[in-house]
């Protein structure tokens, strides 16, 4: 953030390094809002609590396979049956609704 602060209008455009600072901070924005959005947009349809336990344990999931494919990071099966029964958990509240 304290390099997006530092950034001059004139030299967004003229200086690479500055889209360094700015790219992340335009991804956060766009996600952000795009996350608010489709939280709203879901809750309209289906209860707060059971919303809100889709959302994380869809944040838990793909945080979990971004770490296991991306960052190379070690897993444990016991990792991966806990999260497999955090997603069972979240289907049944939505079928059993």
């Amino acid at each position: 953030m304290k390099k997006v602060l530092k950034l001059r209008p004139s030299a967004i455009f003229n200086d690479p390094a500055s889209w360094e600072a700015l790219l992340p901070f335009i991804g956060y924005i766009f996600f952000g809002l795009t996350n608010v959005m489709a939280m709203s947009k879901a809750m309209k349809s289906i209860p707060a609590g059971t919303a809100f336990a889709v959302w994380f344990a869809l944040a838990i999931t793909a945080t979990k396979l971004l770490d296991i494919f991306y960052f190379k990071e070690s897993y444990t099966l016991q990792q991966l049956l806990f999260t497999t029964l955090i997603l069972i958990g979240v289907i049944g509240l939505k079928w059993f609704e």
